[in-house]
Parts: C-alpha cells; structure tokens; sequence
C-alpha cells in the first residue's frame, strides 16, 4: 500500500515551491495592508526578527541543533542574503503604490531570468517544451499586467529590479546545494534582513526624509511608530509565513533544477488575485482571468511533459536491463 502514497522525487521540487509561494502570499498581502502606516524597515525587522526566532525554536532541533549555524560558506550566504534583502524591499514597495496583482505580475519576469541564468551559470539543460512552458507563463504575466495601465508607472520598476535580485538567490541556492541545509539558508537569509532592517532604522528611522508624495517612497523611509496591538499579530502571521517560505523555496532549489522548479512559483499570481478580491476589492478584468488560465496552463503542461520523459525513460531503462 506503501507505493500509492510514495511522492515522485522529481516533483517535489515543485511541490515545495508552491508551498512557498502560498506562504509568501501571506506575507505579501500583510506587508500591503502595514503599507500604510509603518515603515518598510520596522515591518522588516520585526517580521524577520520573528522568522529568526521561529527557525532556531523550531527547525533547527531537527537539522542538528545550533550546529546549523556553522557553515564554511559564510560569504556566500551574506551574497544570497542581500539578493534576497533587495528582492523584496523593492517588491514591498512596489506593493505600496501598485494593485497587488500588477506587482506580483511584474515580478513574474523572475523565472525567466531564472531559467536564463541556470544555462550561464548552472550549464543546465533547458529543452524545447520547457521554453514553450515558460513563455506560456511570461504571456499570461504580460496579459495580466496590462502594458499601459497602472502597471507600469514609475513603481512598476521596482518589482523588476525585484525579480532580478531574486532569480541570483536562487542561482546561489544550486550552487550551495550539497553542503547547506535549507534551514541554514533560511537562517541566514532572515539574519541578514534583520542586519540590513537595524541600518536602515538607525540611519533613517526619524523620518526626516520622508518629504515625497510617492507611496513607494514614503514606505521606506517613513518614521519608526510603536505597533498597535492588533498588528502584532500580523507581524506574527508574516514572521511564521516567512520562515516557512524560505524554508520551503531553499528546499526546492536544492533538490530540483532551477529551471524545471521555476515555473511553478506562476501559482503565486492567481493566489495574489484571489487576496486582491477578498482583501482590497482589486477585481480583475477579462485580460486578468486569461492571463491566470496562460500561467495555470503552463504549469500543468510542464507536469505533463515531464511526466512523459519520465515513462520514456523508466522504459529506456526497462529495455536496457531486458
């Protein structure tokens, strides 16, 4: 009976990616609700502090204990931290002035890049069906974001930028692959936005430079404030929901290929959609629902086509020991 509960290795890699991207939903439509009222840096830095906490507690116990913190590339993980720093301080404050389906549509440029990088730096194999696939998904993104509308004012570059910082992250984590243990990334990862949170709030936490109009600007340096109790337990929610999320996209880079797990983050923009409707009443248009069907599309085709090779290649196989 075993076997019928026995998950394909080469699907997990998938499976946890769109975990992840469930918890970074969590994350994303919290940060876009605190948007308003508190500071980029202190949203970060309690959330990350939070996700800190929640790794050493509760992850580490099952990767050796606080051993997990020794790692012999340390540089490395400082690298992978401040891509991941950058990437989401630009996709926040992309969220602060975009709906947040727009800004997580943008930010979908990021598997592409992902795919691009993996052939440069990775030398992996990326077929023909996969590229299909992938431009499949990058179709549904640009329907989504509507070329022309409030996608793409000024704050639309910062989920670009965004999805740059984010596909080197991931290039990193198949690097590092062998020797870190997801959740020594994800330490490092939180550790290094709590550092980068405390500069930022030492340095700009007064606000004497939050004198723009722009959302986006006002976000990141506006004046620390003391939370109210109710949001404390948003902080909680994104905290948890973060070191979850790192744990689980760290998880699946490195046990799958970069290219192959990428497409499946596309299930983040359908998720962000349904939270625009139910949270902020961001309804989609006609365009919006035929680029979710594209990005769905997509991924269900990558599982099919995979799932052939892999037959072929269990009879390949099947044929050689005949």
């Amino acid at each position: 009976m075993s076997k019928f509960f026995t998950i394909d290795p080469k699907l997990l890699g998938p499976l946890y990616a769109m975990g992840a991207m469930f918890c970074f939903s969590l994350n994303d439509v919290s940060i876009k609700y605190l948007a308003s009222e508190y500071p980029l840096h202190e949203v970060i830095l309690i959330r990350s502090s939070l996700s800190v906490l929640f790794i050493v507690l509760f992850l580490f116990p099952f990767n050796g204990g606080l051993s997990a913190i020794k790692t012999n590339l340390l540089a490395i993980h400082i690298i992978r931290g401040c891509c991941v720093v950058l990437a989401n301080m630009f996709m926040f404050m992309g969220l602060a002035a975009l709906p947040i389906a727009d800004a997580v549509a943008i930010f979908f440029i990021s598997p592409l890049l992902i795919t691009i990088l993996s052939i440069i730096f990775l030398k992996e194999h990326v077929g023909i069906w996969r590229w299909i696939s992938i431009f499949i998904g990058l179709l549904g993104v640009l329907i989504i974001s509507r070329p022309g509308s409030s996608a793409f004012q000024i704050a639309a570059i910062y989920p670009m930028f965004g999805a740059l910082g984010y596909a080197f992250l991931h290039i990193l984590t198949r690097k590092i692959r062998a020797t870190e243990s997801a959740a020594t990334m994800a330490f490092y990862i939180q550790f290094t936005f709590v550092i980068v949170a405390c500069l930022i709030g030492l340095t700009l936490g007064d606000g004497r430079l939050d004198i723009s109009d722009d959302p986006s600007l006002s976000f990141l340096l506006r004046k620390w404030i003391i939370p109210n109790l109710w949001d404390y337990w948003i902080f909680l929610l994104i905290g948890l929901a973060t070191a979850l999320g790192g744990l689980l996209i760290s998880q699946a880079y490195r046990i799958g290929e970069a290219a192959y797990v990428a497409p499946f983050e596309y299930i983040a923009l359908p998720i962000s959609i349904l939270w625009g409707i139910t949270i902020f009443s961001e309804w989609p248009i006609l365009s919006g629902w035929i680029g979710i069907f594209l990005i769905l599309s997509s991924g269900l085709f990558m599982i099919w086509r995979e799932s052939i090779k892999n037959k072929r290649q269990l009879q390949d196989v099947s044929r050689i020991r005949q």
